[in-house]
């Protein structure tokens, strides 16, 4: 079935069906609704390059990969583009990822003038991240998982770092810690900051000290997880609860916690944050392991959505979400032993 059947099926004219299909928003819900409905029925699939003419979209949402990258081989942002794709897919969209060996920036600059994209979706943001303030510049729409500084408006969704690890330092302040140390992700991330001013705010609040030398910023991977504990550890005063960004440096923290003779729950607490990856699980961890909770990979496919709707024309102020983050109590967090 072609579109001018499909418009004769339904009794509407070609650019309403069109309209439709395409989430334009001058099409009330209940003729989208129909009009979706009767192409899934008829396995009605619009010939993208017709619909590239009429619209004057390429049908894809972009990411790209600078050659040096080592994204891909990150699981957790390969769990991210495992939504976006599903994300994608749900909304009839193409997931274009552009891997380039002549810099991050080169690759957008040819995304842009190919118009081979409609959104660039960015994830990973730093503190300060120029991409934004370029792919402005070089009239491209962008959505980003996660926020940063700057005044542009632009359509993203993110998880409340700050108010996670506000809630995991009260529940160890409650259970009578005092000094609590934080392995985070590199510094120059957004999120890695977000989690220290959580950090400072809720030891503040609590009336306990936010020393320098209890903050670590590295690569979210074992080996610094596991390198970062044992230099706490060998501190005078060694912190006796952990707060580790990710489920890699909560692995390579508790490696360190036994390799120092001493025993998750019993000597030392250790909360991490969990993006919900199969392939390593609180669950998993002798003890189990307390955690903050947000699955990266629906966070992936609602990126693909809010790049969708902004396609259709919504407008880009009203696209931005950020998720609360749920805290799960297992036995890894318990009060401090006496000394």
């Amino acid at each position: 079935m072609n579109l001018r059947e499909l418009a004769q099926h339904l009794g509407l004219s070609k650019t309403t069906v069109s309209r439709a299909l395409n989430g334009f928003s001058e099409v009330n819900e209940e003729t989208r609704l129909r009009v979706q409905e009767a192409a899934r029925r008829f396995n009605y699939t619009p010939n993208v390059s017709a619909k590239r003419l009429a619209t004057g979209e390429s049908g894809a949402f972009g990411v790209v990969l600078p050659g040096a990258s080592t994204e891909m081989a990150d699981p957790v942002f390969g769990e991210f583009l495992a939504g976006l794709a599903d994300g994608a897919g749900r909304c009839g969209r193409d997931l274009y990822v552009n891997a380039t060996f002549d810099g991050e920036e080169a690759g957008y600059r040819r995304l842009a003038r190919a118009k081979a994209v409609d959104v660039m979706i960015l994830a990973n943001l730093k503190v300060e991240d120029l991409r934004i303030r370029l792919l402005s510049h070089l009239g491209l729409q962008t959505v980003t998982c996660g926020r940063t500084a700057g005044s542009l408006v632009y359509p993203h969704l993110d998880i409340d770092h700050e108010d996670g690890v506000r809630r995991a330092v009260d529940l160890l302040a409650g259970l009578g810690h005092k000094a609590i140390a934080l392995v985070s992700g590199p510094a120059d991330l957004s999120a890695s900051e977000q989690r220290m001013v959580g950090w400072h705010a809720a030891l503040g609040r609590r009336g306990l000290a936010a020393e320098a030398g209890l903050f670590v910023a590295g690569p979210a991977t074992e080996d610094h997880g596991y390198r970062a504990t044992r230099a706490l550890l060998a501190l005078p005063t060694a912190p006796t609860a952990f707060l580790c960004a990710s489920m890699f440096l909560a692995s390579g923290c508790c490696r360190a916690i036994g390799d120092c003779g001493l025993k998750i729950g019993r000597d030392v607490s250790v909360i991490a944050h969990d993006d919900g990856l199969a392939t390593v699980r609180p669950e998993a961890f002798e003890p189990a392991l307390t955690t903050t909770f947000s699955s990266i990979r629906s966070a992936g496919g609602r990126v693909a959505e809010l790049a969708a709707a902004l396609v259709g024309g919504a407008d880009p102020a009203t696209l931005s979400e950020v998720w609360p983050v749920d805290l799960i109590f297992r036995d890894s967090a318990q009060a401090p032993p006496r000394r």
